[in-house]
């Protein structure tokens, strides 16, 4: 039995994922499907996008290289946040070690940091695209985009870094139910047994910086794309450049947006979410981006497009030339 509000001189050496709280336990199994099919589908729809890039020599452009970093970013955090708590819902396993606590966190603050640079970049590309279409094959480089993402993957450790510092430091002795899907600074926090409002301050700033500086870049290079955009006279030139961009602000807007809400409401007194609303914020914002970014870019780019009709039909003689051949 967890004894979630007995506090103990022992230190917490495990927590327990709770997941939805106050989910009737007739719906687990609900639940626990709902999200490993969730997982499969990012798990399938990314990996396919990996896939075509590798065996695809002319989807290696500066666009497709943003695509498979996010792709790939996009498994990484699944792959961490997701098991644990389908193991809660379908086997009544929550259990996870302090430490591994702790691991967790990390790679979930790490690839949310990174999936906001990878964003930031995203616009960039666009704006050069679309601002300075004559000089954007100069500036935009394979190797320019190259060194982009991984300055990102690099960089986006340094923030959940200096937030993990804080928490580390805070000593746990009594609560261990995590009131999450997978282990986040907020949560963690939350269960100190000492006042834990440094820790959470600095953690709120790092995570303002980390969303506010490239959102600001991203609102400056769609309002720049904006006015380009109206000065096109063409109107199919307009439509073409609007569809370019809308699916991208519709993903930025569902990242961003829901993100500064709970972590803003989280930090002012007496604007707490219900817990339950909180959660499901989360995982809106951390699993519909993964899920329909692939369907997405899949069906709206061209040269995606281009290489699923070749492949069809290539596959389709095939399988005519076997038939004839039996006949």
């Amino acid at each position: 039995m967890l004894q979630a509000n007995e506090t103990t001189a022992s230190a917490v050496t495990e927590f327990f994922i709770m997941g939805f709280p106050g989910l009737q336990p007739k719906h687990y199994s609900l639940i626990g499907a709902l999200l490993f099919i969730i997982y499969i589908a990012v798990i399938t729809g990314n990996s396919l996008i990996v896939v075509l890039f590798v065996i695809e020599r002319s989807l290696h452009k500066p666009m497709y290289i943003i695509m498979l970093s996010l792709s790939l970013s996009d498994i990484g955090f699944c792959t961490v946040a997701l098991p644990k708590v389908i193991s809660r819902y379908w086997f009544n396993d929550g259990y996870i070690g302090f430490y591994i606590c702790l691991f967790q966190r990390q790679l979930i603050h790490y690839f949310g940091t990174l999936n906001s640079l990878i964003m930031m970049i995203m616009a960039l590309d666009r704006y050069l695209a679309i601002c300075y279409p004559l000089r954007y094959s100069v500036l935009m480089t394979n190797r320019t985009m190259r060194l982009l993402i991984v300055f990102s993957w690099v960089t986006a450790m340094i923030a959940p870094t200096i937030s993990l510092m804080q928490t580390v430091k805070l000593p746990f002795c009594g609560p261990n139910l995590i009131l999450n899907c997978f282990c986040d600074s907020l949560s963690m926090n939350q269960l100190a047994c000492a006042d834990a409002t440094i820790a959470n301050l600095i953690g709120y700033a790092v995570a303002m910086f980390v969303l506010l500086v490239p959102l600001s870049f991203i609102i400056f290079s769609y309002l720049s794309i904006l006015v380009s955009v109206l000065r096109i006279a063409n109107a199919q030139g307009r439509v073409k450049a609007f569809s370019t961009c809308a699916t991208q602000l519709t993903i930025i807007t569902i990242y961003y947006v829901p993100r500064f809400v709970v972590y803003t409401t989280s930090n002012i007194p007496n604007a707490q979410l219900n817990s339950s609303v909180k959660i499901a914020m989360v995982m809106f914002y951390s699993l519909l981006p993964p899920v329909v970014n692939p369907f997405i870019y899949c069906i709206r780019i061209k040269e995606i497009r281009q290489f699923f009709i070749k492949w069809c039909v290539h596959r389709n003689k095939i399988i005519s030339g076997s038939l004839t051949i039996s006949k």
